[in-house]
C-alpha cells in the first residue's frame, strides 16, 4: 500500500501512478493493466475506487478495454488527432 496524499482524490493518485508506470515501460501498448481486483489488493482502496481509475485512464485514451479479456494500455495519440 502506499501512503495517499490528503489534497487529492485517491482514484486520481492511483491513476498517475499507472501513468508513471506506462512511461516508464512498466506496462507497454497493448499489455494489460491491473485489474480492480489487482488494484484493490496493491492499493488497499474499494472496488469501486479501483473500477473509478480504469474508467478515468479510459477516458483519458490512455488505457481501452476488451470485453472479458481486461483493460489494457492504449497506442499514444498522435499530436494531430
Amino acid at each position: 500500500m502506499i501512503e495517499f496524499r490528503p489534497n487529492a482524490p485517491k482514484w486520481r493518485q492511483i491513476a498517475d501512478i499507472l501513468k508513471e508506470r506506462i512511461a516508464d515501460g512498466t506496462y507497454q501498448v497493448d499489455t494489460p493493466l491491473p485489474s480492480e481486483h489487482e488494484l484493490v489488493q496493491e492499493f488497499g482502496v474499494a472496488r469501486g475506487t479501483a473500477r473509478k481509475v480504469l474508467t478515468k485512464l479510459k477516458e483519458e485514451g490512455v488505457a481501452y478495454s476488451e470485453r472479458g479479456l481486461g483493460t489494457f494500455v492504449a497506442p499514444p495519440k498522435n499530436p494531430g488527432d
